[in-house]
């Protein structure tokens, strides 16, 4: 993953470092009595695959038995979510609380025959009517309660979502039970939070899987206060602490960055000072295994949800908005900007979620005159999601040597989605990876699990193809890029994102010895194959963590 995209026969490992790259008769000559000599034959040898936004803790937590799967293929309509939640009430105390992940009304067969039809409260309350149901979608952005949730929520027809919620209504102005964006907060900060001892577990137990996928590192995309009470809890404070806890019992198998989260979905820059001061900056035994190198901001939501700030209209209307404090348009960009001045100033690099075209503008700007004022060489700054990025932001981060992380196997489960959220021609630019790289922009690519599974292995198939899971129609083919700066976009980008360029991130002499080998060559492999591509081997800190 060198900038030659080099291809050598063999690697050396000793102890925790690659020691020489080469021939297959220079690494054999190195080898002694104890070594252990791998035969790839004809497979291929990567660095350790890096997931630069992954949601672990909540990932951990997103699946049995923390919480139901109630994502598509497990169901597959209303009325199959009904029944796994039937199920759920039979096994849960008197009272107690039904939680599930991952629906998606685009998979769901009574939205997909009527497209007026949505998940509703009363769906729920047929099946569940003392017990408090909270699911949370496929994207983390809306929430499906039954009407025990919103009542212990104090969620009726009078509440005021907060800012950069939505709450839907009936007629009458009775909520449906779906709660989009910061609304959620409402019902998901009622959820009981895990202990420590299930969080640790949770999360080792993640971390396996990612072995079985030859991931060894991740970017953790938000910890702390503003993260309390979302996604299970695994957004929260608690989370750092299990991870510290791994780090000292020598138990994290995974280098892992975080970007600290001091303001809530919808919060603003006086909610960005007070949780800095209550996180400090968090301090680790180790930091090449657990490192909070950056704070995280929200701007806006997501586009399946019309929530994303956008230049132009949705289909149907609406441009969005941004996601923090202000009464007006102009007031929340100043609070914004000010939000990211505020971060900027304390030293921290910036991971900034946003996805809308004008949301993104302001976002870039912001940065941009963050520098300006307090001038930070190197502060590596980066979009987070950044679907609609025009030429004009991404000129301005390449002139500032700022960055993107993309999500490609999102785009590959969304296109057809987005053709009706907002027309054609803009759905198929959504995630310009190829103009991102030309422009000179520094481009990761990451899962956002739980939001997809976090496999590389689709990722880079879905930068090549930019087809759609569900047509297979191809969707703005004119950003396919090639298998080197896909693979780069999973290795050596998320090294330079974590300030870890200089000592992980490639297969080269000097750097840590995290490996990840697959079943057969793909350079000439039809992109089409990538996803069956089988993980053989992973190597973490010199040690064998998973072998197939």
């Amino acid at each position: 993953m060198d900038g030659d995209f080099t291809i050598v026969e063999g690697v050396a490992v000793h102890g925790r470092r690659i020691v020489a790259t080469g021939t297959d008769a220079e690494m054999r000559a190195l080898a002694g009595p104890g070594t252990r000599v791998v035969e790839l034959g004809g497979r291929t040898v990567l660095p350790g695959i890096n997931d630069s936004h992954l949601h672990g803790a909540a990932y951990a937590m997103s699946r049995p038995p923390f919480a139901l799967d109630v994502g598509h293929p497990a169901v597959r309509s209303i009325a199959d979510v009904v029944a796994a939640v039937r199920e759920a009430v039979r096994t849960t105390p008197a009272g107690g609380w039904v939680i599930g992940l991952g629906w998606d009304a685009g998979y769901l067969a009574e939205c997909l025959a009527d497209p007026r039809r949505f998940p509703h409260r009363r769906d729920l309350d047929a099946v569940a009517p003392h017990h408090p149901v909270c699911l949370t979608d496929f994207s983390r952005h809306t929430v499906w309660a039954n009407s025990e949730a919103l009542r212990r929520s104090c969620v009726g027809a009078g509440t005021t979502p907060p800012p950069g919620g939505v709450i839907d209504r009936d007629a009458d102005g009775e909520p449906t039970g779906i709660l989009r964006e910061s609304a959620g907060m409402l019902v998901q900060s009622e959820l009981p939070s895990p202990t420590t001892a299930q969080r640790r577990t949770a999360v080792q137990g993640m971390i396996r899987e990612l072995h079985t996928r030859g991931i060894t590192s991740y970017t953790e995309p938000g910890l702390g206060p503003g993260g309390a009470g979302s996604l299970l809890g695994g957004l929260s404070t608690d989370n750092w602490t299990a991870y510290a806890g791994l780090v000292e019992d020598g138990q994290l198998e995974a280098r892992v960055s975080v970007l600290l989260l001091p303001a809530p979905m919808g919060g603003g820059a006086d909610d960005v000072r007070a949780g800095l001061r209550a996180l400090e900056r968090p301090v680790c035994a180790d930091p090449r295994l657990l490192n909070a190198i950056g704070v995280k901001i929200f701007a806006d939501g997501v586009p399946p949800n019309r929530t994303a700030w956008m230049n132009e209209p949705y289909s149907g209307g609406g441009r969005g908005s941004l996601c923090v404090h202000g009464e007006s348009p102009a007031l929340q960009v100043a609070e914004l900007r000010e939000m990211i001045a505020v971060a900027h100033r304390a030293g921290f690099q910036l991971g900034v979620h946003v996805t809308g075209d004008r949301a993104i503008d302001t976002v870039v700007d912001a940065l941009a005159d963050a520098h300006a004022a307090f001038a930070r060489p190197d502060a590596r700054h980066y979009v987070i999601h950044g679907d609609f990025i025009g030429p004009a932001a991404l000129a301005k981060l390449a002139a500032h040597g700022y960055g993107v992380n993309m999500n490609p196997a999102i785009k590959w489960t969304v296109s057809d989605l987005m053709d009706e959220v907002v027309g054609p021609e803009r759905s198929a630019y959504q995630w310009p990876v190829r103009s991102a790289v030309e422009a000179g922009v520094r481009v990761c690519a990451s899962s956002d699990a739980p939001i997809t599974e976090p496999d590389w292995r689709q990722g880079v198939a879905a930068m090549m193809l930019r087809e759609s899971k569900g047509s297979g129609r191809a969707s703005g083919p004119e950003q396919r890029v090639p298998l080197a700066t896909a693979l780069r976009a999973y290795t050596a980008v998320p090294a330079w994102q974590d300030f870890a360029d200089g000592w992980k991130g490639t297969v080269e002499a000097g750097k840590a010895a995290d490996l990840c080998v697959v079943d057969r060559p793909l350079v000439g492999l039809d992109p089409h194959e990538i996803p069956g591509v089988r993980v053989d081997l992973t190597v973490f800190d010199g040690r064998v963590v998973h072998e197939g």
